[in-house]
């Protein structure tokens, strides 16, 4: 119970977030109406997509330190992990803007920049998958994995704000934290963050362990 503690914390987070973030009261604001409660749903998942990525990267140094095989495992499976977040941040995103653009996927840079990041991502698992000598593999993923993900905070972070944009806290718009975030919504929101954060870390660990049990079978 001592070592699962946070998966329970993770399991009671959502599960509050979702209930809550359904029923509670929310903000009557223009366009977004009810449509703003995926706010609590699109955001955590790119959230957690970053710092599986952060994880990734840690490791992917530590394993060019180390050469031990773990922290190559753990590596890529915080990408692995990061990338299905990635994905649902994706398709939350896209049903918000069909409701508040009009369209699922508007000429918006933001959105073609989390688009290219995703393939660059989605670039580095066919990459690894393209190489069979496992030392090799490993070297040149982690070193490609260490310079896609200053890459990814330029296309998601840098570069939107540098152009006209639709997103809250981009192109000149005010985020959301500055006019609409009110106390109800971070009640709810600040909850959802820190319980899918803890859920892809646990995907991550779970796919880390399956990984190291195969290898071992293998041996």
């Amino acid at each position: 119970m001592q070592k699962n503690w946070w998966k329970i914390l993770a399991s009671v987070l959502i599960l509050y977030s979702i209930i809550a973030g359904f029923l509670l009261d929310v903000p009557e604001l223009p366009i977004l109406h009810e449509s703003i409660r995926n706010l609590y749903f699109h955001v955590p998942m790119w959230f957690t997509m970053i710092i599986l990525y952060l994880v990734s990267v840690i490791y992917s140094i530590k394993y060019l330190g180390s050469a031990n095989e773990n922290d190559d495992l753990l590596s890529v499976e915080c990408v692995n992990a990061g990338v299905i977040f990635g994905f649902l941040g994706l398709i939350t995103g896209m049903l918000w803007a069909n409701y508040t653009w009009g369209e699922p996927w508007p000429n918006d840079p933001k959105l073609n920049s989390s688009a290219i990041a995703t393939l660059m991502y989605l670039a580095y698992l066919v990459l690894r998958n393209s190489l069979e000598e496992e030392q090799k593999r490993a070297k040149i993923s982690a070193i490609y994995n260490i310079f896609a993900f200053p890459v990814m905070i330029v296309l998601l972070f840098i570069l939107p704000r540098m152009t006209d944009s639709l997103h809250p806290g981009n192109g000149g718009n005010p985020g959301f934290s500055s006019y609409d975030l009110d106390s109800r919504m971070r009640l709810v929101f600040y909850p959802a963050v820190l319980g899918w954060i803890l859920l892809g870390v646990w995907i991550a660990t779970l796919r880390y362990r399956i990984r190291r049990l195969e290898n071992k079978q293998l041996n």
